[in-house]
């Protein structure tokens, strides 16, 4: 078991990074890697040659290349970012745009169709919302989310979906009510790769 946590938060003082570090020491002792975006400068821009390499005309530029060794050595993918206008950050929509591509995390082609490659890996969510659960229920906003990732990007790869836990309310002044959102996402999530990790012993 090897567990990749990905935060994206330009601000290392963040509710973000704090998850992430909360999250890492609960997982203990499963092998933890963290992978901070913003500290490590990742460019979420998707070039000419990201599009050259997505259609085989190319190979993939290095920074990617590095990814993909990291994801390749992950049994479980958590993705720990906060909520811009009910999706994720560019940032880590960068990010996914440009290591998750065809012929590394699918391919595809008119001829044989889709074959899904990421079948090794569980990718959990932990969003960070600044509404409360009862707004995002009402208006969809769950479900959109949910929708667009687990099943536009993590079953078209065929990666095995694990838990998502929002962390709601994360701009209330009570800190209190937001630790004790912290601690059950962090739980569910926890508790998902613990589970994992005792099957496979």
């Amino acid at each position: 078991m090897h567990t990749l946590l990905v935060a994206a938060n330009p601000d290392p003082r963040s509710l973000t990074h704090h998850v992430r570090e909360k999250l890492e020491a609960a997982l203990h002792p499963v092998s933890v890697e963290a992978a901070d975006l913003a500290k490590e400068r990742f460019d979420p821009a998707f070039t000419l040659a990201d599009r050259r390499a997505y259609h085989g005309s190319g190979t993939y530029p290095a920074d990617i290349v590095r990814e993909h060794r990291r994801l390749e050595r992950a049994t479980d993918l958590v993705l720990i970012f906060p909520v811009y206008w009910w999706s994720m950050p560019a940032l880590l929509k960068g990010w996914i745009d440009r290591v998750f591509v065809n012929g590394w995390a699918f391919e595809h082609s008119p001829s044989s169709g889709l074959r899904p490659k990421l079948q090794a890996l569980t990718t959990h969510l932990l969003p960070i919302a600044g509404g409360d659960s009862g707004a995002y229920e009402r208006h969809g906003y769950e479900e959109a989310l949910r929708t667009q990732i687990e099943h536009g990007i993590v079953d078209y790869c065929g990666s095995r979906r694990g838990a998502t836990a929002f962390v709601y309310e994360s701009e209330q002044p009570s800190s209190e009510a937001t630790a004790r959102s912290v601690d059950r996402a962090v739980r569910i999530i926890g508790g998902a790769i613990h589970a994992r990790s005792r099957t496979l012993l």
